[in-house]
């Protein structure tokens, strides 16, 4: 691969992190899973098994109770292996609370910020680079 090649792998990798944060953040479930292969594996930052599969990490997202929340993602660096693979690393920074019924700015939670990490395996695929693989961890208990 070249040089102008490595580096657009990176930055469309980059960019598929940093758009799934976005979503995240927007609660846009549907969008967040179409992030991953039909097949990825997705282990939280807060533990638990290992969720199996685009259908699984989508029920794993809509099963979850609203909340406020923002992500902060920083220290990306991403490593093309391949012209169809590609590793990354990335620090997070969770910011979370109630959702309010009035829409006002919600209170930050108590154990808020949560500061911790991913590891990606990201492979491209017919609908671009998608996660085959995201694996996160804590840095601090909350």
């Amino acid at each position: 691969m070249t040089e102008d090649e490595r580096r657009a792998i990176e930055a469309d990798c980059a960019r598929l992190i940093n758009h799934y944060v976005n979503c995240n953040d927007a609660q846009e479930w549907e969008e967040v899973a179409a992030l991953y292969t039909e097949d990825a594996v997705f282990r939280r930052p807060s533990g638990g098994d290992p969720i199996l599969g685009r259908p699984a990490i989508l029920a794993s997202f809509l099963a979850r109770p609203p909340r406020a929340q923002r992500h902060v993602i920083a220290n990306v660096v991403v490593d093309a292996v391949s012209a169809s693979e590609a590793s990354a690393f990335s620090v997070i920074v969770l910011y979370q609370g109630d959702v309010t019924a009035d829409g006002s700015l919600p209170v930050q939670a108590a154990n808020s910020p949560l500061i911790g990490w991913f590891r990606d395996r990201i492979v491209k695929t017919g609908e671009g680079w998608r996660f085959a693989e995201r694996t996160g961890g804590l840095d601090f208990r909350p």
